[in-house]
Formats: C-alpha cells, sequence, structure tokens
C-alpha cells in the first residue's frame, strides 16, 4: 500500500533550506515525520525556518558553504554524529548569477554561479553516497531546473549548471543502483520565489512587470508553481513509494516544457 504522507524517523539533510523550494520541503518533510538538518549560508533565513516548524519538529541547524568541502564533510559528520544515519538529501542549493549575453558575460560570475551549482552538487553526493552506500538505503534528490532540458538567453551560467546537475545525477544513479541508494532530480520551472522575481527585474530593470507578464504568458497552466508543489514531489522522491525510481529527470514546470 502507498505510503508516501510518510517519512516517520527518517533523516533528511536539505541544502539550500532557506530558500523557497528548500524552506517549504523542510517544513512538509518535518510535518511527515523526518528529522531535519538544515543547511544554507544564510543563518538568519536558518532562524526563520526554524520558527515556522511545526513544535514538535527536530531540526539542526548548519550554516555552511556548499562549496568548501571541508564545509560539506562537516554537516555530512554532524548528521551522522547526532542521528547515527542520513535517509534523505535534497541536494537543493543554488544560485541564479548574473544576467548578461554571453559574449559579455563575466568569468568571475560564470564561475560563481558553476562553483555554488555544479561543484556543490558534486560535493554533497560525494560525501553523502559513501554513507548511504553503506547503509544500502537512501534517497538523494538533486535541484536542477527547467533550464536544464532549455536554453535561453542571458544566463549562461545558470543553465549550463542545470544541464550539469542532470549529468552528476544520471552517473551518480547508474553508480549506485544496485546498493539500495537512489538518485532523480526534480526540474522546477518558474516558481514563485525571491530567486523568480530576482530575474525578472534583472532582465529589465524596472519593468519586471512586463517580463512577468511576458512569463506567465508562456506557462499553459496559467500561474506559477509555489514551492510547496516541488516539495511535494520531492518528498514523494524521498518515501519507500519512489522506491523503484531512480536516475530520473522529474519536471514541475505547468507542462512549460511541453511547448
Amino acid at each position: 500500500m502507498l505510503n508516501s504522507n510518510q517519512l516517520q524517523g527518517m533523516v533528511a539533510i536539505i541544502t539550500g533550506a532557506g530558500g523557497a523550494i528548500g524552506a517549504a520541503t523542510a517544513r512538509l518533510m518535518a510535518v511527515r515525520g523526518a528529522k531535519i538538518v538544515a543547511v544554507d549560508r544564510d543563518s538568519d533565513a536558518l532562524e526563520a525556518l526554524a520558527g515556522s516548524l511545526p513544535a514538535s519538529a527536530e531540526m539542526v541547524r548548519i550554516s555552511a558553504d556548499v562549496t568548501s568541502e571541508d564545509a560539506v564533510e562537516s554537516y555530512v559528520r554532524t548528521t551522522r554524529d547526532r542521528f547515527g544515519h542520513i535517509d534523505v538529501f535534497f541536494n537543493n542549493a543554488g544560485i541564479e548569477g548574473a544576467i548578461a549575453p554571453l559574449a559579455s558575460y563575466r568569468l568571475d560570475d560564470f564561475q560563481k554561479v558553476m562553483s555554488v551549482n555544479v561543484v556543490g552538487v558534486f560535493l554533497g553526493l560525494k560525501h553523502v553516497l559513501p554513507v548511504m552506500v553503506t547503509q544500502k538505503s537512501g534517497s538523494i534528490i538533486n535541484t536542477s531546473s527547467l533550464a536544464g532540458l532549455t536554453g535561453g538567453p542571458g544566463m549562461i551560467a545558470y543553465y549550463t549548471s542545470k544541464h550539469a546537475v542532470i549529468g552528476l545525477t544520471r552517473t551518480a544513479a547508474l553508480e549506485c543502483a544496485a546498493t539500495g541508494v537512489r538518485v532523480n532530480c526534480v526540474n522546477p520551472g518558474i516558481i514563485e520565489s525571491r530567486m523568480v522575481h530576482d530575474i525578472e527585474e534583472g532582465y529589465a530593470p524596472g519593468q519586471s512587470d512586463k517580463v512577468h507578464a511576458q512569463i506567465l504568458a508562456s506557462i499553459p497552466a496559467g500561474r506559477y508553481g509555489q514551492p510547496e508543489e516541488v516539495a511535494t514531489l520531492v518528498a514523494f522522491l524521498a518515501s519507500d513509494d519512489a522506491r523503484y525510481i531512480s536516475g530520473s529527470i522529474h519536471l514541475v514546470d505547468g507542462a512549460k516544457n511541453a511547448t
């Protein structure tokens, strides 16, 4: 019998937990019984998240930079020391980066996005996977994007990085397919969030309403998605109901990629 609304007793690490999708996922997983290890560079965002969880929830806050291997090793070690195991890893931290034509895109800006969105995901996989393989169980969900399946002007670093996350996901899934560990990725489309609003403003400073209207008109569902709608998919992939799903790409985009 399917039981996707239960994550009782599971230990879930969530990176980028202070952002819209990370926070929504932390809240949902906590409601469904998981113990949360929330990782983010923004300690204030982690404090706000802690205040939004149910009173009964167990959450560990870790302020860390996912691009630092020492920091990644530390949040994995802290989780094991506290709970003894890792059942779920939502490898979610990411940034959008600058908006500029490819020919004028600054190398520093490109490398910054790749460092967070690719190196950060790689390091998380590198240090969480051995724990799960030893356990012979676990679910890893990486955050890619609709941008990981398409192209788009002005955001060469972001689009490139999200394509790379799909490659990381598929490779990791194959490497651990016989171990009981699963690796998938979610690909959100246009989700109501700080990031999306900053992108709107970046494309047309002072005229973000026009950009918003153009994007909205391109979404068959006729609206932006909500962070909670991504969280429900992540929670499903984390659960035992998804035990035969691995190496897969899962869109949450209101049919935008179908156009």
